[in-house]
């Protein structure tokens, strides 16, 4: 079997795994090189399994309230840790497999191993020093080892990984970071998360959706820093009646070990100290890409603040070597990622109107109880751009199908151009708002302004039709509310 292919891809997860398939769909010969586990952190660590752990607790917050919804349950309804986690691991595993069976059908090698970039066009390939955890679906028949491979284009998908501060570093029992946070031997009876961004509010809610005594700190004024201000605060208000403890403006500035529990000294923003006792913490102060030990800088490939500089389709400054995903800097998201190695791909491959990557409309989802949703601009960073405005807002307490779902809690935030009636940024906070929020997606990839969305039919009853309520009220013309 020949060592030389057209792409070579270092990684795969989401970015990595849909470039392959995609090159491979363009009549590209494709290999990808993967260190641990096939479908990477998303669908083993991350995005996927986390969801199911989410799903759990949403099970037993149900199953612990039926009389909000006219349901008797006889004796005691306990979450089986165990069994919880059984079940994400068991969903990661079918992801892990899943992504196997797709190289096999598109005909992609995959090399087991560590990859370095030799030179330009060529990559060495040497013993993985991780544990291979093997797909479910049996390995594809082209797996290769250990070697030298050349390519035309080969495109760094490497990822990231959690992100430590000095002196709080996590250590697999008292500090954990989200591995261990998925796949806790015993529940806590008391948790500390250092920071609110999506990975630390969803373990928060997680948690504590099951019954344990949970404080957030965040070291900026408002909870999950990158949302819209007002639908951040109507958040952390449904996470502290739920039972949930919130220190804003607030830093963990050194920690004390005990046999069996963790204190935090937390630092206020007015200098004043308080120390919090827990079984467990969690560090949750964002991630940092895996660029070291990959042969970025023999070959002179520009980083910026850790991450791989590349333009709008995934080009480095050096040819023939790209970068995707979480390596390529912010936001790190998988389906960022995913749209990355689809453009990358299609520019490498010479498809005519490939269209540069537009942070400016890629969604954000954090999937807590309630969920919040998000594309496009904020209120705040919308006047600070200058923008004449206008705000629509439409609660779930007026909306039909919210009510009968006994999800009445969440609000729809819409802005607009006032000159021009181009949707700017929505903002969702509620039930399901993830599902939601592609509705604005597509809307403003089409371009769409406020007379389109308001000549728009959503079916009914939905909770769907509080997207149109809130464009309908930034225009005054709301018609249920």
């Amino acid at each position: 079997m020949s060592n030389a292919y057209d792409v070579i891809i270092i990684g795969s997860g989401p970015g990595g795994y849909i470039a392959a398939i995609r090159a491979a769909q363009l009549g590209l010969k494709t290999a990808i090189v993967e260190r641990e586990h096939l479908a990477g952190i998303c669908s083993n660590w991350g995005c996927i399994p986390t969801k199911a752990l989410l799903r759990s607790a949403e099970i037993y917050h149900y199953a612990k309230h039926p009389g909000d919804y006219g349901v008797k349950i006889e004796g005691t309804v306990t979450p089986d840790l165990k069994a919880i986690v059984a079940r994400s691991r068991g969903i990661a595993a079918r992801m892990n497999g899943g992504v196997g069976f797709l190289m096999k059908k598109n005909k992609v090698d995959v090399i087991w191993g560590e990859a370095k970039l030799s030179k330009p066009g060529e990559i060495v390939v040497s013993k993985t020093t991780k544990a291979i955890q093997q797909p479910q679906a049996p390995l594809p028949k082209n797996t290769l080892g250990e070697g030298t491979y050349t390519a035309k284009h080969i495109i760094v998908a490497t990822g990231a990984r959690p992100r430590a501060l000095p002196g709080i570093e996590p250590d697999g029992k008292l500090i954990w970071t989200y591995f261990e946070a998925m796949k806790p031997e015993e529940m806590p009876k008391s948790l500390l998360v250092m920071g609110s961004g999506a990975i630390g509010i969803e373990f928060a809610s997680f948690y504590r959706t099951l019954g344990v005594d949970v404080t957030v700190v965040e070291v900026m004024s408002q909870v999950m820093p990158v949302e819209d201000a007002e639908i951040s605060a109507l958040a952390k208000k449904q996470f502290e009646k739920q039972g949930m403890k919130i220190l804003l403006e607030a830093k963990v500035a050194k920690v004390e070990k005990g046999a069996n529990s963790v204190t935090a000294h937390v630092e206020k923003k007015d200098g004043s100290i308080e120390k919090i006792t827990a079984d467990r913490m969690i560090s949750a102060v964002g991630v940092q890409a895996n660029i070291e030990n990959i042969g970025l800088e023999a070959l002179g490939v520009k980083t910026e603040r850790g991450f791989i500089q590349i333009d709008g389709y995934g080009r480095t400054n050096v040819p023939g070597i790209y970068a995707i995903g979480d390596v390529a800097g912010p936001p790190m998201l998988a389906h960022k990622a995913e749209h990355e190695a689809v453009i990358c791909i299609e520019k490498i491959a010479g498809l005519p109107n490939v269209h540069p990557m537009d942070k400016g409309k890629i969604p954000g989802c954090t999937y807590c109880h309630p969920q919040v949703a998000s594309v496009g601009l904020t209120e705040a960073k919308a006047k600070a751009e200058g923008r004449d405005i206008r705000v629509g807002r439409f609660p779930f307490v007026a909306n039909g199908k919210a009510i009968a779902l006994g999800e009445d809690q969440g609000l729809v935030k819409t802005i607009f151009d006032k000159k021009t009636g181009e949707l700017l940024g929505a903002h969702l906070v509620g039930a399901e708002v993830t599902e939601l929020i592609q509705g604005f997606v597509v809307a403003m990839n089409l371009e769409t302004t406020e007379e389109e969305l308001m000549h728009t039919i959503f079916p009914h009853p939905t909770i769907s039709e509080t997207l149109k309520e809130s464009v309908l009220d930034a225009y005054g013309r709301a018609l249920n509310a």
